[in-house]
């Protein structure tokens, strides 16, 4: 039945996409985040259906769509650039066979994240590809809320449809994702139009916010709780009574203690006592050993190159009375950061954090210019800026902790932040142009 379910979806999604083009790209974004493939037995794993998908998005782009409002930004090039040193680096690797398989996805991403911005020149084309990478995301993370309420979760234990550990169905990525659409659900709640605000909205959103609140919960990944605590104080970045907000923040956070799972506050604890934790000490061994193979190999090792790194770790023992060593060999970069700098060297990581850190900056010169126009047409600009410069900072604070330098999830968040930029900056453009009037008819 679940085969069916997603067939008779998708082909009502591609038939529709004929009316409308601009369904094909968020039927690739759906494939993307959602993986159905995946979820499949018989049909859907043996179709290319993310390939078909992206080409009925840039044929139908070619052939119909209003290319004269496209715009090609700064922050694309940099994108295309990055993609081509990450081809070019994969003579480097001395995985190839493993390197072929990372590059296979990670040039989708890329180029997806290149070619998105181009067909956003509408305000409602924003926000719907904003409220399809949400209901996208909502449809993990709303079984792992359940799964979470019903049975408490845990660490490797909660099984989020497939038992596949990759993309958004990783227990810390999902945790950070999960948190990170949260200021664009509040953003939707209450300046979205395709769905416009009122009671069944706003009941969904918080509905929706608790599902994402519980998944570093079930998940019992202490990157979502440092995410948690990261999307508190951006919240009160504008919050008015703070005071008022930060009072009920503590008494919620007290009230959750003893209700959640004891194996969730051990684990949490380990944030605090890290030498104690064999993870966070081999996690710190694979950082030192990145920081060493940068230095002999400044351009990087190509992709999958954490497969070289042989380790000694050395951990407290859990009784205090002293330290024991053990071995270790080719463990992940548990680090966007080492990730860049072990596969991609010195200058693709330069490359890397130019495209992360302009997004934020480049939402807040927005925000700025946006914040005191309250017109119809202008008050949802500062708002979604700051929606997608909080998620893009939580993306960047939990990147620190795990290897989701080429996430396609947030490449596609810096594709709208493109987007939106590109649009804007147009419509600023026309407004400022003068106006051609008609010469005045001759006297009769």
């Amino acid at each position: 039945m679940r085969e069916i379910a997603f067939i008779l979806f998708l082909t009502a999604l591609f038939g529709l996409g004929f009316k409308r083009p601009f369904l094909f790209v968020l039927a690739y974004a759906y494939i993307d985040i959602v993986s159905p493939q995946r979820l499949s037995y018989f049909l859907l794993n043996s179709l290319p259906i993310s390939m078909i998908a992206v080409a009925l998005a840039l044929l139908s782009w070619i052939a119909v769509d209003d290319k004269k409002n496209a715009r090609f930004a700064p922050r694309q090039g940099l994108l295309l650039v990055l993609l081509v040193y990450c081809g070019a680096t994969m003579n480097l690797s001395a995985f190839p066979v493993d390197a072929a398989e990372k590059w296979n996805w990670v040039w989708k991403a890329l180029a997806f994240a290149i070619f998105l911005p181009l067909t956003l020149h509408t305000r409602l084309r924003i926000e719907a590809l904003v409220l399809y990478m949400i209901l996208c995301a909502s449809s993990i993370i709303v079984v792992g809320g359940l799964k979470t309420v019903t049975s408490g979760g845990g660490y490797g234990v909660l099984n989020l449809m497939v038992s596949n550990n990759s993309g958004l169905y990783e227990s810390s990525t999902i945790a950070m994702v999960a948190i990170a659409i949260i200021p664009l659900i509040l953003w939707l709640m209450n300046h979205g139009t395709i769905y416009p605000p009122d009671w069944r909205v706003r009941l969904f959103g918080y509905a929706l916010i608790f599902a994402c609140l519980l998944i570093p919960i079930g998940t019992e990944a202490r990157t979502g709780l440092i995410c948690i605590a990261l999307l508190g104080v951006l919240l009160l970045r504008f919050n008015r009574r703070r005071f008022l907000y930060l009072g009920l923040a503590a008494v919620l956070g007290l009230a959750a203690i003893p209700l959640l799972p004891s194996s969730f506050t051990q684990r949490m604890d380990t944030i605090q006592g890290y030498q104690g934790d064999s993870s966070a000490n081999t996690r710190l061994a694979v950082w030192g050993w990145t920081l060493d193979f940068a230095r002999e190999h400044p351009f990087g090792g190509g992709f999958e190159a954490y497969r070289a790194n042989k380790l000694r770790v050395e951990s407290r023992k859990a009784d205090g009375s002293g330290s024991e060593v053990h071995f270790d060999e080719a463990r992940a970069f548990h680090s966007a950061y080492f990730e860049m700098l072990g596969e991609q060297g010195y200058p693709g990581l330069l490359l890397w954090l130019a495209i992360q850190f302009i997004g934020p900056l480049r939402m807040e010169i927005i925000r700025r210019r946006y914040r005191d126009r309250t017109g119809p047409d202008n008050a949802w600009v500062a708002p979604l800026a700051v929606g997608l410069q909080n998620a893009h900072f939580i993306y960047l604070v939990g990147a620190l902790f795990v290897g989701i330098a080429f996430q396609p999830f947030i490449f596609m968040l810096i594709g709208v932040q493109i987007g939106l930029d590109t649009y804007l900056a147009r419509r600023e453009k026309e407004a400022a142009a003068p106006v051609r009037r008609l010469p005045k008819a001759a006297p009769a």
